[in-house]
């Protein structure tokens, strides 16, 4: 996929501040400091998209962004981070689980995890928030340039083995470097897939198709919001809102 175009669209506080359902949206949300704004910047070729901070948790807001005038990227806060009030913390809560389960046009979450950590209770959680929530997502194990390969293999089976029992089949794995620019490919190839999907045969003609690829190197598609099928669906446990 090329990407001609990415612009700043607005910031919402909850759903019902959103933008209008017109576009597919692609969400990335992880824990803080995992590398969630240097991914997207790097995804979107564009330096400075989104704000890269020092700071864990800087993002509080839902940040849209406008790709190729045809399907928007979601920044979503980043989770785990204690700099907030108590009541803070539960309303943001609330506004981003909201979103993840109630956007209609939301075609897939992308859940980041740190590569060079083992399996962390928080992101186990959220992730088993999603599996029970039927919410269409993959995993991508963030900073892979910082671990050794075999290490970040490591983690991924720990991580993969955990959630295994929670769900029919294994979500789709990437892994990824924004200081590298290693899995930009792999993850807008996600996106594209999806994007057709969604628009079928009524693809906009601004929308740039991708070039074709071979059907080993394609992948897989993901559900189509339309259709709210659920790529993974969880096992009966009755998990609430974790985070």
């Amino acid at each position: 996929m090329n990407i001609s175009s990415a612009i700043f669209h607005c910031s919402a506080p909850d759903l019902t501040a959103c933008p209008d359902e017109s576009l597919p949206e692609f969400a990335f949300i992880g824990r803080s400091n995992v590398g969630k704004s240097s991914l997207l910047n790097v995804l979107a070729g564009k330096d400075g998209l989104a704000r890269v901070s020092p700071t864990p948790g800087f993002t509080k807001l839902i940040n849209f962004f406008t790709m190729n005038k045809t399907w928007r990227l979601v920044d979503l806060p980043g989770y785990g981070f204690a700099q907030v009030a108590r009541e803070d913390k539960a309303k943001f809560n609330q506004s981003v689980a909201e979103y993840l389960r109630e956007r209609p046009n939301l075609c897939c979450v992308f859940a980041l995890v740190d590569s060079g950590l083992p399996p962390q209770e928080l992101d186990l959680e959220f992730v088993g928030w999603l599996i029970d929530s039927s919410i269409p997502f993959v995993l991508v194990f963030t900073k892979t340039d910082r671990v050794k390969p075999a290490q970040v293999q490591a983690n991924i089976a720990a991580f993969t083995g955990r959630i295994s029992e929670w769900c029919e089949q294994l979500p789709q794995i990437h892994t990824c470097s924004a200081k590298a620019r290693h899995g930009r490919r792999e993850l807008l190839g996600v996106i594209e897939a999806a994007i057709a999907d969604y628009y079928g045969d009524n693809r906009p003609p601004d929308a740039e198709p991708a070039p074709e690829a071979a059907d080993e190197d394609r992948p897989p598609a993901v559900a189509a919001p339309a259709k709210r099928v659920p790529v993974h669906r969880g096992k009966g446990r009755k998990l609430t809102r974790p985070w």
